[in-house]
């Protein structure tokens, strides 16, 4: 009988300690994650940021993007919205991006909400070259919080590596995109 009462108490203490990978972190507790990419776009930033910030243009050159609807044929200003379906890391989706802020041609950012919760950050932040080539340093950060433990295992084993590879790829794609555009019309 002593036998059993152990095994059951086992079993109880490890389904415990599993449920609470899955508990809700409290948001004082931040666990974010930060990815961040960088290129040298041979392009002015306003061109760059008229681009990027326009949603339409974001399946063209962002792997993860595969459509958008809503406002999406302008560069969108702060409060304008877009959806945007997506699929980050094999997890397909759909994502309701708010503009937050506009400071053109420098920095734009958007919050993200999946289903009503917070989904995370992206923003861009747009440099002239300081080698005087009429280009642009574009820099591409996306921020997302962990929710439970379970997602802070995941994502680091797997998740991670495969956003910040998803994300270096779209930004190179960018530069592609932008740069032949510009060629296109010499």
């Amino acid at each position: 009988m002593n036998t059993l009462v152990r095994a059951i108490a086992t079993v109880a203490c490890m389904a415990a300690a599993l449920g609470l990978l899955f508990v809700p972190l409290p948001r004082a507790f931040d666990l974010s994650t930060r990815i961040v990419t960088v290129e040298l776009i041979a392009r002015p930033s306003t061109a760059v940021f008229d681009y990027v910030t326009t949603p339409a243009n974001w399946p063209a050159w962002h792997p993860s993007s595969l459509s958008v609807t809503g406002a999406t044929d302008h560069s969108l200003a702060v409060g304008e919205q877009t959806t945007e379906e997506f699929r980050v890391a094999g997890r397909r989706g759909r994502v309701v991006w708010t503009v937050v802020e506009r400071n053109r041609p420098d920095k734009w950012t958007i919050d993200g909400t999946i289903d009503g919760r917070p989904a995370g950050t992206v923003s861009y932040t747009l440099t002239p070259d300081v080698n005087g080539t009429n280009g642009t340093r574009f820099e591409r950060t996306f921020v997302y919080r962990s929710p439970t433990l379970w997602f802070v295992l995941l994502n680091a084993a797997l998740l991670r590596a495969k956003i910040q590879a998803e994300s270096d790829e779209a930004v190179k794609r960018l530069k592609n995109a932008l740069e032949q555009q510009a060629r296109q019309r010499e």
